[in-house]
C-alpha cells in the first residue's frame, strides 16, 4: 500500500467512525486526522492516523495504547492482532456508548 492509497483508507476509516459515534449520540470531533471521542464522565477516546508507519494509533483510557495496520481489509492490531472496530465496539459498550462499526 502506497501512502496516497493509505492516506484514503485512513480518512475513509476516520469519518466511518466518526459518524457512527456521532450516530450513537456520542460527543465526538474529527480535526486534521485526529479523531476525539469524549465520554459524559470525562473519558477520552482518541484515534488518529499515523502516516509514516501507515497505522491507525487508538489511545483508550480503558486499555491504553494500540496501534493497528491495514490487513486483509480490516485494521489489525501490532501487539496482538486483534481486530480494530471489534476492540473499539466492545470498549466503547463498556463505555456505555452504542456504536454498529459493521
Amino acid at each position: 500500500m502506497n501512502e496516497q492509497e493509505f492516506e484514503a483508507l485512513a480518512a475513509k476509516t476516520l469519518a466511518k467512525l466518526a459518524e457512527a459515534m456521532e450516530d450513537g449520540g456520542a460527543d465526538v470531533e474529527l480535526a486534521g486526522g485526529v479523531l476525539t471521542l469524549t465520554t459524559e464522565d470525562g473519558r477520552t477516546f482518541l484515534i488518529n492516523k499515523h502516516g509514516p508507519l501507515k497505522q491507525l494509533w487508538y489511545s483508550s483510557p480503558l486499555s491504553g495504547a494500540h496501534h493497528f495496520e491495514p490487513r486483509d481489509g480490516d485494521w489489525v492490531s501490532t501487539r496482538d492482532g486483534s481486530h480494530f472496530f471489534a476492540k473499539l465496539t466492545t470498549e466503547l459498550a463498556a463505555a456505555d456508548i452504542a456504536v454498529d462499526l459493521r
